[in-house]
């Protein structure tokens, strides 16, 4: 199948890889010219694992291309997926003109029938709008051709988008156009696997929702466990043993309810402010969801609290190796990132950071900038030397295979403040370090 997909982040890139894979025939646009061109070289415009190979094998094979010719995707194929992004601002407001853009477009100039997929993170409803696009922009030029909508989710993770894509979950088609729904089956075929992997088919509203209400799930999942290791960090409890007890309940199960220093990324925040501004705007008050919110927004300072009592307020001064910036491991993305609440309230506060990412520093520095006290550090162990303490924010697996008496012997006064628990308490101790992590039961004073 010949297919149409507008966007080449890391959502569009990964799909467009895969489906190239799979042996449909992918034309990939992107408004983003430096990028296209990069693309058409092989040249990766981001950090995602197994994807450079992907798309090297899809160019060399001609089941992959780029082109900044947006006219020229609104002709390619049968299906046009809009993968394009949809920033949100601090009160969820979604910001769709990119979108509606592309199904312009492609109402000026698409010549033959055509099914288009909204693959973006978008509110409930966006589907219509689209429909109306284009049905007005075919009005305008005389037009009548037949072009079906739907609504098609991705649940990708960062870092793991193309397994993802290779061995979804599920696959939600939104529409009830029998056309469209054959159209999607076929094109999905190589992905999905009844029942371990189903295909779901349901109305346009219900996808776009179900986009919405799986991300505040896990999201509130995580909030939850941050809560939880408040409590197990006064109580004396470790929030890793809680987990395992809760997370063997089948009705549970483990996944999102690791405690941390928050959640971040290009989809949890925004995903669960913009679903609370639709309710509002329903009259509709989401109060676990501003629960939710407002518990992560307050776990990012967790990591900051545990050094200010550490050091019993005197923090001025003093020498932080920060290891791990971007908002997960196995990407570069930093938006949202815990790191950057972190990086702030340190230099507000009087202490030196010396800061270190795998994959992220450039993106990190594009956001920060150069600061007084801020040295950008290219290993992990230039970020050690000369400093007093350790935070852990990131939790690379790099970091995670740092030996601790090298940590020991570099830290002025050696202490870890493990913003992912990826280290053994004990282990730690035991090399002559204080350990700080996310509910394993040193407290901060109420």
């Amino acid at each position: 199948m010949k297919v149409g997909i507008f966007g080449a982040g890391y959502v569009g890139l990964s799909f467009a890889a895969c489906l190239a894979e799979a042996g449909h025939e992918v034309l990939c646009t992107d408004a983003d010219l430096p990028r296209i061109e990069g693309l058409q070289r092989g040249l990766m415009p981001l950090h995602e694992p197994d994807l450079e190979p992907l798309v090297a094998e899809g160019l060399a094979a001609g089941t992959l291309r780029f082109t900044a010719d947006a006219q020229a995707a609104c002709g390619h194929g049968d299906v046009l997926f809009i993968v394009v992004n949809t920033p949100a601002d601090a009160q969820g407001r979604v910001d769709l003109r990119q979108v509606m853009a592309v199904a312009a477009g492609i109402g000026r100039h698409r010549e033959r029938e055509a099914l288009v997929v909204c693959k973006s993170t978008a509110p409930v409803g966006t589907a219509d709008q689209i429909e109306a696009v284009l049905s007005g922009e075919l009005s305008r030029r005389g037009a009548s051709l037949r072009i079906a909508v739907a609504a098609n989710p991705e649940f990708l993770r960062e870092g793991a988008a193309v397994r993802d894509c290779r061995r979804p979950d599920r696959v939600v088609i939104g529409t009830r156009d029998p056309w469209a729904i054959d159209l999607l089956t076929r094109l999905y075929a190589p992905f999905v696997s009844e029942p371990e992997r189903p295909l779901l088919v349901m109305d346009r509203r219900s996808a776009e929702l179900t986009k919405y209400a799986a991300n505040a799930m896990l999201a509130t999942r995580i909030s939850f466990m941050n809560e939880m290791a408040r409590v197990a960090g006064h109580a004396g409890a470790d929030i890793k043993m809680v987990r395992r007890g809760i997370g063997a309940d089948h009705r549970i199960g483990p996944d999102f309810l690791q405690a941390g220093a928050g959640y971040g990324g290009s989809c949890l925040a925004k995903d669960v402010r913009a679903l609370t501004r639709m309710a509002e705007r329903d009259g509709h008050a989401l109060r676990i969801l501003s629960a939710v919110e407002a518990a992560n927004h307050e776990q990012k300072g967790r990591l900051f609290d545990l050094m200010t009592h550490h050091f019993e307020g005197r923090i001025a001064g003093k020498t932080v190796a920060v290891w791990g910036l971007a908002f997960k491991p196995d990407t570069d993305d930093m938006r949202d990132a815990p790191s950057l609440v972190l990086l702030e309230r340190l230099l507000a506060a009087g202490a030196r950071v010396q800061a270190h990412d795998p994959a992220a520093m450039a993106n990190a520095r594009a956001i920060v900038g150069e600061r007084d006290g801020l040295r950008w550090c290219a290993t992990a162990q230039e970020a050690l030397h000369g400093a007093d303490v350790l935070a852990l924010v990131t939790e690379w697996p790099v970091f995670r295979e740092a030996g601790l008496a090298q940590i020991a012997r570099e830290l002025r006064m050696p202490a870890i403040f493990d913003g992912r628990n990826v280290y053994d308490a004990a282990q730690v101790e035991a090399a002559g370090i204080a350990y700080y992590g996310i509910g394993r039961g040193r407290a901060v004073p109420r």
